[in-house]
């Protein structure tokens, strides 16, 4: 008689409606709606089996070969997988895959290169920097010295004479670039320059523009940086986790025990394997392909909503995002956000360069073309949606959304449905 397997193992989200539903949900919602927040993808179906895996249940910590376990030896292989892909993606001599998310990385860079008082210099954060170099609020903020360098207020974009000037009067110890709403090219060699100029190291965080460089349409920060660090959500479609490059091995292996025991306990096993798979996917031929759609959808949603009388933060873009200046419209970018809700459009607010303190205040909108390019979207459907966004912001900024949202509406529901992202909702 075959035995049978006890009541644990024979559970399922049926026996726990609540989560069931709110799963259902969500991939439901994920469906109908559009979503254009910067920060956000849509993984494979196989990123996804990987990341449901038992693996799960494994317990490691350390490094392959050398682990404080046993029973790793399959977790070896997957980490080790996804170590040497992201080295050939990248062009890497070191690369740590265990990082739990972008802002641990650069924690696990702090640890390494930094004592607590010690300067750094990175962009504002309302100038398209991120939380984790600096900011007040962050950890980071409050265990460093830190200081910001700005965009120039008419262009929206760096200024490098200025940031040389400001390092030399800083002498920072640690040097950053990179952000979550800086729509431009950086000068990774010039920046590396104001770097070596003042004695500093330089990192390079680009979480957002992983996928881009990943793709050969975005220069590399690798052989000008002394770390990378990255995530693999975002425009690399992976699970949620991070990365960090080196263009040196000896300088890549000082990290090693900045992870682990430096800022992270055990890893979590399935997201090596689910990194070990996005990055498998990056490797192929057409992901090249995915990251040219990525930034002329970028490039023609800007032109459309420009030509809707929409400002665009810095004139354009050269990456997946683009950031509105709404600051002519009477509205807030939360007054944006909720408008293109209604429609079933998804996005955020974001301060622009200068903006308000308070998030309330904020008259950006960031927006972002990697998850609609995932599920195929080309430049007709971005014109769509420009017109689609452009309107609801005019209308909203009228006072007219009523008569709006309804026709919008209809059009994003018409979208989503002619491009499903998985075979099934349920």
């Amino acid at each position: 008689m075959e035995k049978q397997l006890p009541p644990f193992f024979q559970r399922s989200l049926a026996d726990d409606p609540l989560t069931r539903d709110a799963l259902a949900d969500e991939a439901a919602r994920q469906q109908t709606q559009i979503e254009l927040i910067a920060s956000e993808n849509i993984a494979s179906p196989a990123v996804l089996a990987a990341l449901g895996h038992a693996m799960n249940n494994k317990t490691l910590e350390g490094y392959p070969g050398k682990r404080f376990h046993g029973g790793g030896q399959f977790v070896d292989v997957v980490e080790q997988a996804a170590i040497d892909r992201a080295k050939e993606l990248f062009g890497a001599a070191y690369v740590n895959v265990q990082p739990h998310s972008g802002t641990q990385a650069n924690q696990a860079v702090f640890f390494r290169l930094l004592q607590p008082g010690n300067s750094i210099l990175s962009l504002d954060l309302a100038s398209g920097g991120h939380l984790s170099h600096g900011a007040r609020p962050n950890l980071s903020g409050r265990w460093f010295d830190a200081h910001h360098y700005t965009v120039n207020r008419e262009t929206g974009l760096m200024n490098y004479d200025d940031i040389a000037r400001q390092a030399e009067e800083i002498k920072p110890k640690l040097l950053i670039a990179g952000g979550s709403a800086y729509p431009r090219e950086i000068d990774f060699p010039r920046m590396a320059e104001i770097a070596e100029s003042v004695g500093a190291h330089f990192l390079v965080d680009m979480a957002h523009i992983a996928g881009l460089v990943a793709a050969k349409v975005h220069p590399s920060p690798v052989p000008h940086a002394d770390f990378v660090t990255c995530t693999t959500t975002k425009t690399l479609r992976g699970p949620r986790g991070g990365l960090i490059l080196s263009r040196s091995e000896e300088l890549g292996k000082k990290l090693q025990s900045a992870i682990f025991p430096g800022v992270q306990g055990s890893l979590h096993s399935n997201v090596l394997a689910a990194k070990a798979v996005c990055l498998a996917e990056a490797l192929q031929p057409d992901f090249q392909v995915y990251g040219q759609r990525v930034r002329a959808n970028a490039r023609r949603l800007a032109e459309v909503l420009t030509a809707g009388g929409i400002r665009i933060v810095s004139g354009g873009t050269d990456t997946h995002i683009v950031l509105l200046d709404l600051s002519d419209k009477g509205i807030s970018g939360q007054d944006a956000e909720d408008a293109l809700a209604l429609a079933g459009i998804t996005s955020n607010k974001n301060p622009i360069p200068f903006d308000a303190a308070r998030p309330a205040d904020w008259v950006g909108l960031r927006l972002g073309t990697s998850a609609a390019t995932t599920r195929g979207f080309d430049l007709a459907e971005m014109t769509d949606v420009g017109n689609c966004i452009g309107g609801l912001i005019n209308a909203a900024s009228e006072n007219k959304l009523a008569d709006a949202v309804p026709h919008i509406k209809a059009k994003v529901a018409d979208l989503t449905s002619r491009f499903p992202i998985y075979p099934s909702v349920a």
